[in-house]
């Protein structure tokens, strides 16, 4: 084993569609190409609590797209899911991707045949690219599935049926992609879907989703969910399946969104003070609410002008937050995401 690195092996059931049917892991990654949106949801029965759960497999470039890379890993540095995204940001197509991965395996455990990838991106003209591989030496069951716009990988897993499930889930629900996401997920929630996890009655031990919007900034994205660790016989899909409706009851996603023309919230980024111009068509007193990424309200006021300030502290730098406001019968007329800047 490399001395700079150390081994840790997840097998991941699923690469999105497919997510609670791998080998110890399962994962999905996925675009939506009339958003821009890129999103992977995965879960896993190993304990990489120490590495901030198996939301270490997956790293996205927003509005561009994201790998999931599973099945025998090496951490600290995860060098074969950093060098995939440096030929992606490169302009490789996931195919290319990993061929140039297989060829080129980074990792001092095991060899390119251990390794388990599934990849989603846009093209130059904006079109969806999807690619998958699965080695022959991962532990079985394992196997991929890849559409138009996503791949589902898993390894350890009870059968096809737990990537099967994912599939017909994601392309089931017609929500937005952080839905189609979660309910990839929820189709992997089975007993032993990482058969590792058998014999505590649960699917995994450790459960993420992240979505990221085309104007992200790397590393912050828009939507960030991550159960790092669950105790013995606490499903982690259904812990993030209720971080998830805490979110989405607070932050109406893409088409449930309502914004009222004409108003003003600058700057964005703040370094404390946010300006809130209200139009005429927008009855006073309004409500201004600010959220985390979990949903859960930081601040509440009352705007009573048509201009007005907020202030925002420091201990919320570099936090992705979302405000939203509300006109006098509390219906929901603008909400947008916020990024505060540490203070000059």
């Amino acid at each position: 084993m490399n001395t700079h690195s150390r081994l840790f092996s997840l097998f991941f059931f699923f690469l999105f569609a497919a997510q609670l049917s791998g080998q110890d892991t399962f994962s999905i990654i996925a675009v939506d190409p009339e958003t821009g949106e890129v999103g992977s949801a995965g879960a896993s029965c190993v304990d990489a609590s120490a590495f901030g759960g198996v939301i270490l497999l997956n790293d996205i470039i927003p509005g561009k797209g994201g790998v999931n890379a599973q099945a025998t890993v090496c951490l600290p540095v995860h060098i074969n899911l950093v060098n995939a995204m440096a030929r992606m940001a490169e302009g490789f197509a996931p195919a290319d991707i990993i061929e140039w991965l297989v060829e080129n395996d980074a990792c001092g455990s095991g060899t390119y045949a251990n390794r388990q990838y599934g990849i989603a991106d846009f093209d130059d003209d904006g079109q969806p690219r999807t690619a998958a591989y699965t080695g022959a030496s991962t532990l079985a069951y394992a196997n991929h599935i890849t559409g138009p716009n996503y791949s589902i990988q898993g390894n350890i897993l009870l059968g096809p049926q737990i990537l099967d499930s994912m599939e017909a889930r994601f392309l089931a629900e017609e929500g937005p992609l952080a839905k189609k996401l979660m309910a990839a997920l929820q189709g992997a929630n089975v007993p032993g879907a990482d058969t590792r996890c058998m014999a505590q009655g649960t699917s995994s031990r450790s459960a993420f989703l992240r979505v990221a919007k085309p104007d992200d900034e790397p590393g912050n994205f828009w939507l960030e969910l991550n159960v790092v660790l669950t105790p013995t016989g606490v499903e982690p899909i259904d812990s993030l399946q209720t971080l998830f409706d805490e979110w989405y009851g607070t932050i109406n996603a893409d088409s449930e969104r309502v914004e009222e023309d004409g108003i003003k919230v600058y700057p964005n980024p703040s370094r404390g003070l946010l300006n809130i111009v209200l139009p005429p068509s927008v009855k006073l007193p309004a409500g201004a609410s600010i959220f985390d990424s979990k949903g859960s309200v930081l601040k509440t006021t009352t705007l009573q002008s048509r201009s007005n300030q907020l202030a925002l502290p420091e201990s919320w730098a570099n936090e992705v937050l979302f405000l939203k406001i509300s006109d006098e019968q509390g219906r929901v007329v603008y909400s947008e995401k916020l990024l505060v800047l540490p203070h000059d």
